[in-house]
């Protein structure tokens, strides 16, 4: 590195082959950081994907199941044998079961998977950090999780998953004060996304009545870009434009709200779709 030169910064980000992941990854490389990018069922689809797209950036591609602290701490022991530390940290990896189901017609496993990899994985995701930042006390550290709309407003026929993400919400309050008993400087706070065109989102959103659904609550009648959501959770990761903000949430989803602003008639999913091609 050359003298008086910054050193580039590392992010971490689970779930990084999902839409959100893989932008937020796209954009962090276009901002210099080298990056450590985790994937699992996707992993080998990953990898292609980063030697095909990302070929000028340092990046080291690993597996593992975030439902398991083993393996999640592996994660920040091959990071900092590469990069010596990690500087941030998107928790990314998450499920969304396409069927809609009430509570009661919800198999047990359906529901124990969901919250184990949404919110177990991203609350042992963050216990990793903290503890790599304790071990190598890295400063100006930034977590960034990623939440939803349905934390907040909720979503029948896919109540765990909305409870998953709620939760998100008291981890973020909790660890931002955690932090910064071993990084004074460091920050935590939660991007929350509605409707995006995301590969997981994508049969749904072929649905005309889902599409009407979700835009009938949203002032902004469109559906976000994975790369809108990436821009928010870069803007939280930043030292220059973020450096005072902790324990904040950012709602991505076009001023929606939990009450119908449009009806049917008024939302021309055609147009919509068309605005995504």
């Amino acid at each position: 590195m050359v003298a008086g030169q910054k050193k580039a910064r590392v992010a971490l980000i689970t779930g990084a082959s999902g839409g959100i992941g893989w932008s937020t990854a796209e954009k962090m490389a276009q901002e210099g950081y080298r990056l450590v990018l985790h994937g699992h069922r996707s992993l080998e689809a990953l990898k292609v994907r980063v030697n095909r797209s990302l070929p000028g950036t340092d990046t080291l591609v690993l597996g593992a199941d975030v439902r398991n602290p083993e393996e999640v701490t592996g994660i920040f022991e091959a990071a900092e044998s590469r990069f010596s530390s990690v500087d941030t940290c998107v928790c990314s990896a998450g499920v969304w079961p396409k069927e809609d189901l009430p509570l009661d017609q919800t198999d047990p496993a359906r529901i124990r998977n969901v919250l184990d990899i949404n919110l177990l994985g991203s609350i042992l995701t963050a216990r990793g950090f903290l503890h790599s930042i304790r071990k190598t006390g890295t400063r100006n550290t930034s977590l960034v999780l990623v939440g939803s709309t349905a934390g907040q407003f909720g979503e029948a026929g896919h109540t765990e998953y909305a409870a998953s993400k709620a939760g998100l919400r008291g981890l973020m309050l909790s660890y931002k004060n955690e932090i910064v008993s071993v990084d004074p400087d460091g920050r935590c706070n939660l991007v929350e996304p509605g409707w995006t065109a995301t590969p997981m989102a994508e049969p749904a959103l072929e649905s005309d009545k889902a599409v009407r659904r979700a835009i009938s609550t949203m002032a902004l009648r469109r559906i976000a870009r994975p790369e809108e959501v990436a821009a928010a959770i870069c803007f939280f990761s930043s030292r220059d434009q973020a450096i005072h903000l902790t324990g904040q949430s950012l709602t991505v989803a076009g001023g929606m709200e939990g009450r119908v602003l449009w009806d049917g008639s008024q939302i021309d999913t055609a147009a919509i779709r068309d605005e995504l091609r």
